[in-house]
């Protein structure tokens, strides 16, 4: 195998959540790689300005919203990516929210709606795009699962549980479809910097006990997700499936640090 199978030049993917943070850093990685991206989410300013982004990287894209907690919402997504590019062939599940509470008394409406998007709302997506792919015989997906996927990580049972179902799914599609030409696999971060948690990361007890835990003694950066997303979004991933792909600077591997 020649490394132009980690080129993606003539793939179509779809980066559900591609409009900030990890999802956004996938879609750039998918497009510097070759592939015509579609980073979709709920709010359409944040679609155009990453659809921008990808046409500035030389590639194609779409500009629609989505919600995953809305089966049609979805149905459309792809429906639209279809009519433009003929096929889709590649499904990034990135979509996620996440509530740190004591579990004893966390509202079941807010562990509820967790589940909804990040489990829910994971599996409608597969279930969607995975017919398509199903039928072509052809198909990468790549779900986005968590640290907290194998160990606790303290007051987020709900996006611990959510996130270790994800990977149970993961697995189970993966097995079902194999034999149908469509690989299903899932990447777990470790502990990326974002807009969103620059502030708990740099000035909190809970920040410094993560930088303590990740034995390259740094963050990542959420660019550093793309390779592992290209590879398995890639041709040269054709015998990897169920596979929970974790990036973490060494996280899960560490006992004492120092």
């Amino acid at each position: 195998m020649s490394f132009t199978a980690l080129e993606l030049n003539g793939k179509v993917a779809v980066v559900i959540g591609g409009t900030s943070g990890i999802g956004r850093a996938i879609a750039h990685g998918l497009a510097e790689a070759g592939a015509d991206v579609v980073p979709t989410s709920r709010r359409m300013e944040q679609v155009e300005a990453a659809a921008v982004e990808i046409e500035s990287r030389g590639r194609k894209t779409l500009r629609v919203t989505s919600d995953v907690s809305d089966r049609s919402s979805v149905e459309r997504l792809l429906e639209e990516s279809v009519r433009v590019f003929g096929k889709v062939d590649i499904l990034v599940n990135s979509a996620g929210r996440t509530k740190r509470a004591p579990t004893l008394d966390f509202p079941e409406e807010d562990w509820n709606a967790i589940m909804e998007t990040n489990l829910n709302g994971t599996l409608r997506a597969c279930q969607v795009f995975g017919r398509h792919m199903l039928e072509r015989g052809y198909g990468r997906i790549v779900n986005i699962a968590s640290l907290s996927t194998f160990v606790s990580l303290y007051e987020v049972a709900a996006y611990s549980a959510s996130k270790a179902a994800v990977a149970s799914l993961t697995k189970s599609l993966a097995v079902e479809w194999a034999p149908r030409g469509v690989c299903v696999n899932a990447i777990a971060p470790g502990v990326f910097r974002t807009a969103l948690n620059q502030k708990l990361l740099d000035e909190t007890e809970r920040g410094r006990e993560f930088l303590l835990r990740t034995p390259m003694k740094r963050f990542g950066k959420v660019e550093e997700l793309a390779g592992a997303a290209v590879f398995l979004s890639s041709d040269a991933a054709s015998f990897v499936t169920g596979e929970i792909l974790v990036v973490d600077g060494g996280f899960l591997a560490s006992g004492v640090n120092q």
